[in-house]
């Protein structure tokens, strides 16, 4: 009959200290969602759900608050920083990878990792006094006189160019988020075994054949995360863009206007809010984003997993 193994003293207490390590993560999250929705309940008894998320109504005097305008500052902000972004970040990593002189590859790469650890204040700062400017006189007026007789199109562009926009904070979003999706593609491309690469180029393919149909289908899964993170970090931005956005709370379809996310209402109004009510509303914001925040991240983790099955197979 064959005897149990006895643990090890050290082994037990390393599982011990790894799971409690792990556990401790759902604990926190648990914690944070339960502060939110207490907090916030005073809100959700008077506004509702739908009613809140559908409203545009946001004034603390006659105490009518609603999600809408931040929502949808929140998504636009979000979803065109990734347009300018991921073509530019994975550009860079296939230039890095593939392209670049080897003396050029240090320097570059220490370049993105400097601009991922740079203050989202600065990227503010930066943002209101040199990229605003350059915004309100040179690029919007070029882009409004551009689109002026294209249909719908136009609609996008309309009103006076103040650098103060959307479509300044989606730029700022933009760079800020850049150096995430360029590490992490750069990385999934030098996991591309280089004798795919070889085998390609010994068929006669150009390197631009290689990237398209080696490199990237390789690495997609790679690129995917790294969109992610970005998205991730695009949704709770608040810094650089309270310094841009302005604080308008309506839905408008032109980027050349001013808006709301959820986070520039919390850090401009949080300090402000004397009641209640308005308080309590804050919190109803923030318990929306972080349920916002999960529901996109879960939906590009089902995706991502998804492709890694159809890779497995």
């Amino acid at each position: 009959m064959r005897r149990p193994t006895r643990r090890n003293p050290a082994d037990a207490a390393f599982l011990s200290l790894t799971a409690l390590s792990s556990f401790s993560v759902i604990l926190i999250v648990i914690g944070i969602l339960y502060v939110l929705v207490s907090e916030s309940s005073l809100a959700i008894q008077k506004f509702g759900v739908i009613r809140f998320l559908e409203s545009t109504d946001w004034d603390p005097v006659k105490e009518q608050f609603g999600a809408a305008t931040n929502i949808y500052g929140t998504v636009v902000t979000t979803v065109l920083s990734l347009v300018f972004a991921i073509p530019i970040a994975v550009g860079i990593a296939i230039f890095v990878t593939e392209v670049s002189p080897n003396f050029l590859k240090g320097p570059i790469g220490a370049a993105i990792e400097l601009l991922a650890a740079i203050p989202s204040i600065i990227y503010g700062m930066w943002g209101l006094f040199t990229l605003s400017p350059i915004m309100a006189n040179s690029i919007e007026p070029f882009l409004k006189k551009v689109t002026a007789n294209i249909p719908l199109v136009g609609l996008l562009f309309e009103g006076t160019p103040m650098g103060i926009d959307i479509l300044t904070a989606s730029m700022i979003l933009s760079i800020m988020i850049i150096p995430f999706t360029a590490s992490i593609s750069r990385d999934a491309f030098n996991l591309t075994p280089g004798v795919v690469k070889e085998s390609a180029y010994a068929l006669g393919a150009t390197k631009w054949e290689v990237v398209k149909n080696v490199v990237l289908p390789y690495s997609k899964l790679g690129v995917f995360g790294g969109v992610v993170l970005s998205l991730g970090r695009a949704l709770g931005e608040t810094m650089a863009v309270a310094f841009v956005l302005g604080n308008n709370h309506r839905v408008t379809t032109s980027l050349l206007d001013a808006a709301a996310t959820i986070t520039v209402t919390l850090a401009n109004e949080f300090a402000e809010a004397d009641k209640d009510i308005y308080l309590s509303a804050l919190f109803y914001l923030a318990l929306v984003l972080f349920v916002l925040s999960f529901i996109t991240l879960a939906v590009a983790k089902f995706f991502l997993l998804k492709a890694e099955k159809k890779v497995a197979r």
